[in-house]
């Protein structure tokens, strides 16, 4: 576990202003805990990358609204099990006494983590994580999913091929709550657009070896094979696809990637993929400077979670600077109250069930010679408005939506 302190030195004067705004901050600090996959399969989607956007947002609260304000942050790696990560949440809660948890990468981890968040008190920032279940049976008062879930990234990718015409469907599924929980949601959008799933197949997390699954997903002669995966599963998925032919005669749809992933693929494997972001550094002016100044640290551009990261804890700590204390229910309110105003979302918002909404993309691969250079690998094919984008409202199972 590695922990950074942030601090801002100031006057005597200014202090004592500083002491007074904050005096309701718990043991006169904030504590906020990056809780993420540092040596696994997705420690290149959340992992250290997290960390780094978690001081990019801390350092900009402290030049504005958090001046004087001190943070902590801590940052574990919980390896993929929701045993270890229940367990080093609940030391953080009870012995550290977090305030905040953010990424959560890896949804079994993120579901069990939220149960104790939801007993404690403690706010949680979901961003690594894309189980719809943490804004649905799973929601609790002082929890927000950031970025992305199953649902949105489905709603993009599976529904525009499934409208195109490819209606047939076959799933290659991690086996676990992810996996489990974005085959439904991508099953559900190709039956609500005229579209049949022929058969599924699933694979263990962090899988060497697709082989048997791509033949199996091959010879049912889907017109779509959907890949309910990510990061090093799906790198190694479209790999084996590509060896096997796939994407010739039938579409291969991968569901969740993050650009880190198209940048371990290269553009030659990765080239024709479509699917569904949150986040593309090249956006604008603002995600532009944004991802400039994570490059310089990280050594490489932001993913979307990497960026809803970023955007969380910001508007986290805002809400601490406004409600004057970081006891939970207080924070949570203001968070709800306040606009989310950052460098990474357009159209946000925050909604009853705790999934905040925003616009999504729909970005298909360029062909290396559409590329300019590193990391020039998008091609907007259109704008998801943020109401149009995630799971309605209506259809939330949380019981914090009132009917």
């Amino acid at each position: 576990m590695t922990s950074k302190f942030i601090r801002m030195a100031a006057l005597p004067l200014a202090m004592a202003a500083s002491m007074a705004a904050h005096a309701q901050i718990s043991d006169g600090e904030v504590r906020i805990g990056v809780l993420t996959d540092m040596s696994g399969p997705y420690s290149v989607f959340g992992g250290k990358g997290s960390v780094v956007a978690t001081n990019l947002a801390i350092e900009d609260c402290l030049k504005a609204e958090c001046k004087g304000m001190k943070i902590k942050v801590l940052s574990a790696d919980h390896l993929n099990k929701a045993d270890i990560a229940a367990s080093k949440a609940r030391e953080w809660l009870d012995v550290e006494k977090v305030d905040a948890f953010a990424d959560l990468t890896n949804s079994a981890a993120a579901i069990a983590v939220q149960k104790l968040m939801r007993e404690k008190g403690a706010i949680g920032l979901f961003n690594g994580p894309a189980t719809s279940r943490l804004t649905n049976d799973e929601c609790a008062p002082n929890s927000f999913h950031w970025m992305f879930d199953t649902y949105s990234v489905s709603a993009g990718a599976a529904a525009a091929l499934t409208r195109a015409g490819a209606k047939n469907w076959y799933f290659m599924t991690v086996d676990y709550a992810f996996g489990q929980s974005l085959e439904k949601d991508a099953s559900e959008q190709v039956k609500a657009n005229g579209g049949t799933v022929v058969g599924a197949v699933k694979h263990p997390l962090n899988a060497s070896d697709f082989s048997s699954f791509l033949l199996q997903a091959q010879a049912s002669k889907a017109d779509v094979i959907g890949l309910a995966n990510s990061t090093q599963d799906a790198i190694n998925a479209i790999k084996g696809a590509r060896e096997f032919g796939i994407g010739k005669n039938q579409k291969l749809a991968a569901l969740l990637l993050n650009i880190t992933d198209v940048h371990a693929l290269g553009l030659p494997l990765a080239q024709g993929l479509i699917f569904s972001e949150g986040f593309y550094w090249n956006h604008d002016e603002q995600t532009k400077a944004f991802s400039e100044r994570f490059e310089k640290i990280h050594k490489a551009k932001p993913n979307q979670v990497h960026a809803g990261v970023y955007s969380s804890v910001l508007h986290y700590l805002k809400a601490v600077a406004a409600a004057k204390t970081d006891e939970a229910n207080a924070v949570s309110a203001k968070m709800r109250e306040l606009p989310i105003k950052d460098a990474v979302m357009r159209n946000a918002s925050i909604r009853p069930d705790g999934r905040v909404i925003h616009d999504m993309y729909l970005v298909e691969v360029k062909k290396p010679e559409e590329s300019k250079g590193a990391w020039d690998y998008y091609k907007l094919r259109a704008t998801i408005p943020a109401d149009k984008a995630f799971q309605p409202l209506e259809l939330s199972q949380c019981p914090l939506v009132k009917k």
